[in-house]
């Protein structure tokens, strides 16, 4: 099939920017969509061209990477499905394909469809450590938790952190992906020695990176590529007033 791509080009952050129009031809529905901008970029080579900068890794829906925007749906149109894992046959020949980068005021654009995400890193490293024992491996067993609690403590660990909950929603909220990282230690005994402090400095840190706040649109779960529920922010904000009374009497004595 034959489509029209219409291509976010941007030098830098202080570039204003431009939407540019290529063809993309001959395109096989069973290409993963990165796999077609390979084939645009082959082309624009060897016309002497510069080719579109785009982010990818593993290609697989697991390292969160291929952060596009495409027909203004992070990750495209296909729920629960990374960039790298959207096929072609989700689209019909002839298509008009607009193509665009996290939109973001934490998210400068680097070139193109690359954007500086080193804001959730630094929400990452807020977060800090938990304490354990070193020594000899514990026994698979030797702390029981129940079955409810580890499969909540599951569900949180599958964000990927790609940062397409704060491209949708349109206060450029990153409580989705800071719920489900302090909601995956907060349900497990390894991560509740450090909890208040984890949760608010991760969550002063969110807010010191220019986030904004939920106001529950609920796009942040619509364009999760992983799914991940709008119950992790309810979540979070229990633990975050919970948190404050121990860290203020801590501060007292």
């Amino acid at each position: 099939m034959n489509l029209t791509l219409h291509v976010w080009r941007q030098q830098g952050p202080e570039d204003k920017g431009r939407l540019e129009r290529y063809q993309a031809k001959d395109v096989s529905p069973d290409m993963s969509f990165l796999e077609m901008l390979d084939e645009v970029n082959e082309e624009l080579i060897k016309e002497g061209r510069e080719p579109i900068v785009f982010d990818h890794d593993c290609r697989e829906g697991i390292c969160g990477t291929c952060s596009q925007v495409i027909n203004g749906q992070p990750h495209g149109p296909q729920a629960e499905t990374t960039v790298c894992q959207l096929h072609m046959r989700e689209f019909k020949d002839g298509d008009e394909i607009y193509i665009e980068p996290w939109r973001a005021r934490a998210f400068p654009v680097v070139k193109d469809l690359i954007v500086d995400r080193t804001a959730m890193d630094r929400i990452i490293e807020a977060g800090g450590y938990v304490s354990v024992n070193t020594g000899g491996v514990a026994d698979a067993n030797a702390i029981l938790i129940p079955k409810a609690d580890a499969d909540t403590a599951m569900d949180a660990a599958e964000c990927i952190g790609c940062g397409a909950c704060v491209a949708a929603c349109p206060n450029g909220s990153a409580m989705l992906f800071v719920s489900a990282k302090v909601g995956q230690l907060a349900k497990l005994p390894q991560g509740r020695p450090e909890a208040a402090r984890r949760v608010c400095a991760m969550t002063e840190t969110m807010l010191d990176q220019g986030f904004g706040n939920c106001s529950n649109h609920y796009e942040c779960e619509a364009a999760c590529p992983k799914g991940i529920s709008v119950k992790f922010i309810s979540m979070l904000n229990r633990e975050y007033f919970k948190a404050l009374p121990k860290l203020k009497g801590n501060k007292d004595a």
